[in-house]
């Protein structure tokens, strides 16, 4: 693992938070299930964090895009918005804290996916809780969110994996900023 941010690092940061406003807005899909936007944060952030190599990336990330967002008036929420993108990239970053080196990169992405979907479920249960729903009503609600949104950042998580070893293949990211046993999944 790096010490400290590049350059290329930061402009990486940069560019998954812009691409994931950019996405989220373009895409502006009605599907009716909660937790499809847990599909690109899910992507971006582990994308992030696989290229940048360092805790605090997927933070980094999750407040830009947040602030992006802002900017942009993308969603609804207003000065919230950034809420909404960084709690589950904050989550992310603490859950690393504990497990970082200790799975191979898919396990890694699918459990800091689960994080990241407990912390987003977790945002919509104390807002519920806040407007006056009931205590049980709410936590039904946080379980089907929560269950939704997991499905999602599963399969967002599973394809992460395929695609750090891809940019590493074709010499797209600088440095071997992962393990090579966790790309590899030899752990």
């Amino acid at each position: 693992m790096k010490k400290s941010f590049e350059l290329q690092d930061a402009l990486f940061i940069g560019f998954c938070a812009t691409l994931l406003v950019a996405c989220k807005s373009m895409l502006r899909l009605k599907l009716g299930l909660s937790g499809h936007s847990m599909f690109l944060m899910t992507f971006f952030y582990l994308i992030c964090y696989g290229a940048v190599g360092r805790i605090g990336s997927i933070s980094a990330c999750g407040l830009l895009a947040g602030l992006v967002a802002m900017m942009l008036s993308v969603g609804k929420g207003g000065p919230l918005i950034i809420v909404k993108f960084a709690l589950p990239a904050i989550a992310m970053d603490l859950a690393l804290l504990f497990m970082a080196g200790l799975f191979n990169l898919r396990w890694q992405s699918i459990i800091l996916a689960l994080v990241g979907c407990f912390a987003w479920a977790a945002r919509g249960w104390v807002a519920n809780l806040m407007i006056g729903m009931s205590g049980q009503v709410a936590l039904a609600k946080f379980g089907l969110n929560f269950i939704q949104g997991a499905a999602f950042a599963i399969a967002a998580a599973l394809l992460v994996p395929p695609v750090l070893k891809r940019l590493y293949a074709h010499d797209l990211l600088a440095g071997n900023q992962l393990d090579n046993e966790q790309l590899n999944n030899k752990k």
